[in-house]
């Protein structure tokens, strides 16, 4: 290797941040009011899937997205004609994407009418009429199959990102590190979504990651990144829509950290007494969604209280009839239990059990 070539392979990758203007127009006081009644519904659903697991209705794990709305409602308004993937920590991202509420609760009760027929539980919600891609439970597994998802958006000439959300444990996995690399270096339209909430399970990042910032990891590939706050369900809007706009110029993908907080422990089994004394009670108070989205229809679009208390209505009803509609649900046939484990089988290696019927006639001597 020359000494020229040496230095250039040794230079430092550019730190190239998402320098794009945020893209859309301010919500309007009825589109502000929508995202507000979004994530309403998703905190109820959310509270009714701790009560059901305490019921044992809902058995394994369960992991919740309470304090966390406003990162999945406000992507959803940014790309909701996209491809979404999400982790196990899934039922918001699947409610913002248009999963009914009541397949998401039928899906946790194990019922035949849940969005992955009753089999796959609180971690597997899948939904291919909106394109929501499922929900992983390996820590990072799933990021890869973002990669791929995006290539055959690109491939069909869809006008389409694939939108990959996942945590902070998650961004010091292998495959995280090897999907960025393939993203960039193949240019795909994804828009990775890290959502620092603080802890991986009961690891504070700083404990986890000697680098605390986790859309650094983006550097190392030569990536694009953004670092915001999630807590305002409009900026996160305006910034996902910008990392959308330049995964779809040809500009390469983008990887967002958006700093949130999970109200409840690593999933319902999970006491939480590793957090500091008040921290969460200080967060509420200063940074909960729903509060900061309230406060801003009330004071700077002028709503009263009459018009949240309309909605608050509407959300309860809405969760008890997706609780009612799960409740009286079948539970799945169990000869259907196999269904999902294999495709069809179209070939094989021995020709006398092929099912297309091709080749299955003995040959004739002659």
């Amino acid at each position: 290797m020359s000494a020229p070539l040496a230095r250039e392979h040794l230079a430092a990758a550019p730190d190239r941040l998402l320098t794009l203007a945020d893209p859309l127009p301010p919500c309007t006081a009825d589109e502000l009011l929508d995202l507000y009644e979004r994530m309403a519904l998703m905190r109820r659903v959310e509270e009714l899937a701790a009560k059901a697991y305490t019921q044992r209705r809902v058995l394994g794990f369960c992991h919740l997205y309470i304090g966390q709305e406003s990162v999945a409602t406000g992507a959803a308004a940014a790309t909701s004609g996209d491809y979404w993937l999400a982790a196990y920590r899934e039922h918001g991202h699947a409610l913002a994407k248009g999963v009914p509420a009541r397949a998401i609760i039928a899906e946790l009760f194990g019922r035949a009418t849940g969005a992955s027929h009753g089999q796959g539980g609180s971690m597997h919600i899948f939904d291919r009429n909106v394109d929501f891609m499922g929900g992983y439970g390996i820590v990072g597994g799933h990021v890869p199959l973002a990669n791929g998802i995006a290539w055959a958006a690109r491939a069909r000439g869809e006008d389409r990102v694939c939108v990959c959300f996942f945590g902070d444990g998650a961004a010091n996995q292998g495959a995280f590190f090897e999907a960025l690399c393939l993203a960039e270096l193949y240019k795909l339209p994804v828009v990775f979504i890290c959502e620092n909430n603080g802890y991986a399970m009961g690891t504070p990042l700083s404990r986890q990651s000697a680098v605390t910032d986790m859309s650094l990891r983006a550097r190392g590939v030569g990536m694009t990144r953004e670092q915001l706050l999630g807590w305002d369900v409009e900026h996160v809007r305006q910034r996902v829509a910008a990392a959308r706009q330049h995964a779809l110029s040809g500009q390469g993908p983008v990887l967002i950290e958006v700093i949130t907080y999970r109200y409840r422990g690593h999933s319902m089994s999970d006491p939480a007494k590793y957090r500091p004394e008040g921290e969460l009670e200080d967060v509420r108070e200063r940074h909960d969604p729903l509060m900061l989205t309230a406060h801003r229809l009330q004071e700077t679009h002028g709503l009263d209280a009459a018009r949240l208390e309309e909605v608050h209505a509407r959300v309860d009803a809405a969760a008890q009839y997706a609780w009612d509609y799960a409740e009286e649900s079948p539970l799945p046939d169990p000869a259907r239990l196999y269904d999902y484990v294999y495709a069809p089988q179209q070939t094989s290696l021995a020709a006398d059990t092929d099912l297309s019927g091709a080749g299955t006639e003995p040959k004739q001597e002659a």
